[in-house]
């Protein structure tokens, strides 16, 4: 079967954003992001989904972290869709529980290749300290559980799916995050998986 990937390029006078996506890898990444910890989960995303992902992005960090978060999730989203196409004979649904030291994230029932964009997101964690980079100079920000909202978001929207991720527990906001994006991996990678039994699309609409 031909393997499904994508390449993205998106490009405003806010930010630029390359994307290479393979859905049917074996966990290959290439992350070149101005912000350290966000570029580590994305590194984590693709290890625990399987994706073959590379990334590259700049962005308007001296105004915030907003434009390039979500211009980033637009990106990822748009390629995921992009390298699914017509979705024949995927697993469709998608579904992790993922324990990250004292945190646990379940993207629960959650991911559904469904061809209408929905987002749920309950996860609560304190303003992160964290620092990007520009040009050569590092600065210092500060990443919420809002920015994080805003990237699934933005995916979603592109994406076509339905997304619901609920954070259990935790204390350590590092280790919340990690597990939000393990789980978020794990989960879309069983939903995009083929399974050879199932025949056309996934729905008794014909159409996803």
């Amino acid at each position: 079967m031909k393997k499904r990937k994508a390449k993205i390029a998106r490009k405003t006078k806010e930010t630029n954003i390359k994307i290479e996506l393979n859905v049917d890898g074996s966990g290959k990444r290439k992350i070149d992001y101005p912000i350290p910890f966000l570029g580590h989960m994305f590194d984590l995303f693709a290890k625990h989904g399987l994706f073959d992902l590379k990334i590259f992005a700049k962005g308007d960090l001296e105004v915030d972290l907003h434009h390039l978060v979500e211009d980033t999730g637009l990106a990822l989203g748009e390629a995921f869709k992009k390298a699914l196409g017509n979705k024949k004979k995927i697993e469709r649904y998608g579904h992790a529980v993922v324990p990250m030291d004292e945190s646990l994230a379940e993207v629960g029932a959650a991911v559904d290749v469904s061809g209408r964009p929905h987002f749920t997101f309950k996860a609560k964690f304190a303003k992160e300290l964290i620092y990007a980079q520009i040009k050569k100079e590092r600065i210092r920000l500060y990443l919420d559980a809002e920015m994080l909202r805003e990237f699934f978001e933005s995916f979603v929207y592109k994406a076509q799916i339905t997304l619901h991720i609920d954070l259990k527990r935790g204390k350590n906001t590092h280790h919340k995050v990690e597990a939000i994006f393990k789980a978020f991996g794990v989960a879309l990678c069983r939903a995009c998986e083929i399974n050879p039994r199932k025949k056309g699309v996934p729905s008794t609409k014909g159409i996803l």
